[in-house]
């Protein structure tokens, strides 16, 4: 605590004076700052403002009166403050010696008797290896609920930095893995472009200049070479693109450490995304909404996409007429992401309004008969992603993510507690791991009932130096696995090998 104006941290000063009452009223002082730095634990209130009282006249202060009395009566409060606090101390010990005498009793009462020493040892022993297990189960039982993120598994996923996707001007929002060959990563930028890359080989091989504004989200047509980009602009593109794949060079060499070796600091000024080829034009525009488009996705079979606006409205259009289909309405704020069912006409709508919305189009006719809402989050629901059984998966700047049942919405069957905002999660297809990007720049795995798996490496030369938007998984591909990119303008290749026990649970 530091020291108020006009008070000095040695003894309280004298007024001038001179002969016995100079030296009586110092006497007087030094006894008084004695006094008051002995705790007072029971001193009563009449006796401190006795006190104050007789400090106020006996010092010499430039200060007026009412504020010396305003500084001591706070000082009061916190000295009265300290004296509960120490009470409280002291009861908490004289409970805690009063169990250990109980504990003590229990094992002198068993040693007094008849028995043989080696039997005594036995029950004395396991009494208090009973009430031992009592306390651990107790513990358990009251803080599995709260913390259930700090799980741990006797083995661990292994992470590998494998490759970097550097020549973005800006933060990068999304990325996605193509769905055929060629297999290539698709990384969205708020520098107005989308860019695919060879995974291999780290090389951009297309650009996309085709919005005017922040490119939101990209995804890929599960059987063409088409891609679907979401833009500030209030628009969604669908592109087509053609790329040659080069022949990958050797792996770089990585230090002792798992760094890499002699790494540059992404700037964009590369000269690899410079050489790509650029697509300029879109094959179809998808306009209606009157907001920033946040992101887009194919529904199964890739005849029709679902938009996310700002607007509060998530659209359906045909990709033949590109027709607006149906308007989905109810979210009260913004949304802020949207997803489809790899194998259902099932989307899910994700809304700053801490709410998600499933939307059920399986039915061919023109009504939509099903919506439910998902209200377990108590910030704004960052995304909500299907897993391909029938699981959805939803992250929120409450630095939660929660496991629902499709066939049991009312509560989800998971809870994962992290020390950050979670954004676009992304679910293994094959091991069914959840991939957690966060605001404080790390990313972490964890297995559909909670456990945590594997923190991904970050430090001053590896990982990601900003906040990470966004992970995918890319499990055809033969090197890297997951990909995870940020507003430190690179996206990151990462190779996670799981063990066979983790997957099993």
């Amino acid at each position: 605590m530091g020291v108020a104006p006009g008070f000095d941290s040695g003894p309280f000063p004298v007024p001038a004076g001179s002969g016995s009452s100079a030296a009586s009223r110092q006497a007087k002082q030094k006894r008084k700052s004695h006094s008051l730095s002995i705790r007072r634990t029971n001193s009563t209130e009449q006796d401190r403002g006795g006190l104050q009282r007789d400090l106020m006249e006996s010092q010499d202060s430039k200060l007026p009166v009412s504020l010396r009395s305003n500084l001591l009566d706070l000082f009061g409060q916190i000295e009265r403050e300290f004296e509960n606090l120490h009470i409280e101390n002291l009861e908490l010990r004289r409970e805690i010696e009063t169990l250990n005498d109980r504990l003590a009793a229990e094992g002198q009462t068993l040693e007094g008797g008849d028995l043989a020493k080696g039997a005594l040892k036995t029950k004395a022993s396991h009494s208090t290896s009973q009430l031992s297990q009592k306390l651990r189960t107790t513990y358990k039982a009251s803080t599995s609920k709260i913390v259930s993120s700090f799980k741990t598994t006797t083995s661990r996923a292994v992470c590998q930095l494998l490759k970097e996707y550097a020549g973005h001007r800006d933060g990068i929002w999304d990325l996605s893995v193509s769905r055929t060959g060629p297999l290539v990563l698709g990384t969205a930028s708020a520098d107005h472009s989308a860019m695919l890359w060879s995974i291999e080989t780290g090389k951009c091989l297309l650009k996309y200049v085709g919005h005017q504004g922040s490119v939101n989200s990209i995804k890929f047509h599960p059987t063409e070479q088409m891609a679907l980009t979401a833009s500030g602009d209030q628009t969604a593109h669908i592109w087509r693109y053609m790329v040659q794949l080069p022949t990958p060079t050797p792996a770089t060499d990585l230090t002792e450490d798992g760094e890499l070796s002699d790494r540059e600091e992404p700037d964009g000024e590369g000269e690899g995304p410079s050489e790509c080829p650029c697509v300029r034009v879109a094959a179809t525009t998808l306009r209606s909404h009157q907001g920033v488009v946040i992101a887009a996705d194919w529904l199964v079979g890739g005849r029709q996409v679902v938009t996310a606006s700002w607007d509060r409205a998530a659209n359906l259009y045909d990709v033949e007429t590109s027709e607006l289909v149906h308007s989905l309405t109810g979210h009260d704020q913004e949304l802020t992401h949207c997803c489809t069912h790899p194998s259902q006409r099932l989307v899910v709508t994700s809304s700053r309004d801490t709410t998600f919305r499933l939307w059920d189009f399986r039915d061919p006719g023109p009504a939509i008969h099903s919506v439910n809402v998902f209200q377990g989050h108590t910030d704004t629901v960052t995304s909500a992603v299907f897993t391909a059984g029938d699981n959805v998966v939803s992250g929120s700047d409450d630095r939660t993510v929660k496991v629902w049942d499709l066939k049991n919405m009312r509560s989800p069957i998971a809870t994962i507690r992290t020390d950050s905002a979670v954004n676009r999660i992304s679910v293994s297809v094959n091991q069914r791991v959840i991939a957690l990007p966060h605001d404080n720049r790390q990313v972490r795995l964890f297995d559909m009932s909670g456990v945590r798996l594997a923190r991904l490496p970050r430090s001053n030369r590896q990982g990601h130096r900003r906040m990470v938007c966004c992970t995918t998984w890319g499990e055809d591909s033969a090197s890297c696995n997951l990909f995870s990119c940020g507003f430190d303008r690179q996206a990151i290749g990462w190779n996670i090998n799981i063990p066979a026990l983790l997957q099993e649970k």
